[in-house]
């Protein structure tokens, strides 16, 4: 028996798993073969302080540290320079005042100044400009495999391929049937992305709404006569596609957030071909060939902000479901909410971030 059984072995089970078993004996469940298979293992993997609503920046910026100085996780910085650019459409102008309000570290650039940094953009096409020079490539690997390290040598257990099938409580213990075996504790954390709600099914929980959305990519060829390595990440104000170096070649994606169903998600031809087409409006780069396509879910709530703490009315049922697109870059501030919630300790989050992220503010009954 164990004290915690983490369902999912995403970055955020396998981050929250680690915290976890510095007090308690741990359990992690993961469905497929290895831990991160879905959208760990298909993040843009890059830290962005900006990005999302106020309790999401709240978390990014608690993050921030422990990927500088990630002790016990990794023997470095998990961080690298990269920055990030957003540029406007002529028909998006006004979105840079938008992304600009109440943003720390983002300033105004000129078009120029913006063409300089990614010479293929054309100058016709960018109305206005804003870069965060903060904005930094995550080492999503190192990141995963260190916390999966610490979590271990913790006494914590992974066990693969153990997809759910069953989940009772009685006596004061959840019950968790897996094909791996038969595992029991007092509490459970629901850390099954995607399939976060179906698990919440399973246990008896109300479901809080969860949408897995599509989000898809491809790999192209560095425009000829261009090396792309120290280019920022470049992305539509408007949010039509984005684009960031990626082992000397072009990652490029149409941004899409198409709701799914929780399976292994796979591109959609005409989406990506919406998207490239979008994307050549803003560069004066052709592309003739696309080396590689994939796709992942990124599951969010109606108010796109993560569920983080016990369900109230279920002993021991336990969320830490819909990061959304944030999942990578709040891991750190999110497991240790997570464990410090699971031990009955105050956070040194603010109480409203707190609040923010409460399960109960998702429940209709």
């Amino acid at each position: 028996m164990s004290d915690i059984i983490v369902i999912g072995g995403g970055i955020a089970g396998v981050s929250a798993g680690a915290r976890m078993a510095n007090d308690a004996r741990v359990i992690l469940l993961e469905a497929e073969e290895a831990i991160g298979y879905h959208a760990t293992g298909r993040s843009a993997a890059i830290y962005i302080r900006n990005y999302g609503n106020a309790a999401l920046r709240a978390l990014n910026a608690a993050s921030e540290p422990v990927f500088l100085e990630p002790e016990g996780i990794c023997e470095s910085s998990l961080l690298s320079p990269r920055g990030l650019i957003y540029v406007a459409l002529p028909e998006h102008a006004s979105a840079i005042e938008g992304l600009l309000q109440g943003a720390t570290g983002m300033e105004r650039i000129s078009p120029e100044e913006a063409l300089r940094r990614v010479p293929i953009l054309r100058r016709e096409a960018v109305a206005d400009a804003a870069m965060e020079p903060g904005a930094q490539d995550i080492d999503v690997d190192r990141l995963l495999q260190g916390f999966a390290r610490l979590l271990r040598r913790r006494g914590g257990r992974i066990v693969t391929q153990a997809r759910v099938n069953k989940i009772e409580r009685e006596g004061g213990a959840w019950t968790v049937e897996a094909p791996q075996g038969t595992f029991t504790a007092p509490i459970i954390v629901n850390a099954a992305g995607a399939w976060a709600d179906a698990i919440a099914r399973m246990a008896g929980a109300e479901p809080l709404g969860l949408t897995p959305m599509r989000r898809s990519a491809v790999i192209v060829p560095a425009p000829e006569g261009h090396d792309v390595s120290a280019w920022p990440l470049f992305a539509c104000a408007g949010e039509g596609w984005y684009a960031k170096p990626e082992a000397g070649k072009l990652m490029v994606s149409p941004a899409d957030e198409d709701p799914f169903e929780p399976f292994d998600a796979w591109p959609d031809d005409m989406v990506l071909a919406e998207g490239l087409h979008r994307f050549q409006q803003a560069v004066t780069m052709p592309i003739t060939r696309v080396e590689r396509s994939w796709a992942g879910l990124r599951s969010f709530f109606p108010d796109r902000t993560p569920a983080v703490g016990f369900a109230p009315g279920l002993d021991g049922f336990f969320w830490l479901a819909g990061q959304g697109g944030y999942g990578v870059q709040t891991s750190p501030a999110l497991s240790a909410l997570a464990a410090d919630l699971c031990a009955g300790r105050s956070s040194s989050l603010p109480d409203e971030v707190v609040r923010a992220l409460a399960p109960e503010r998702l429940m209709t009954n």
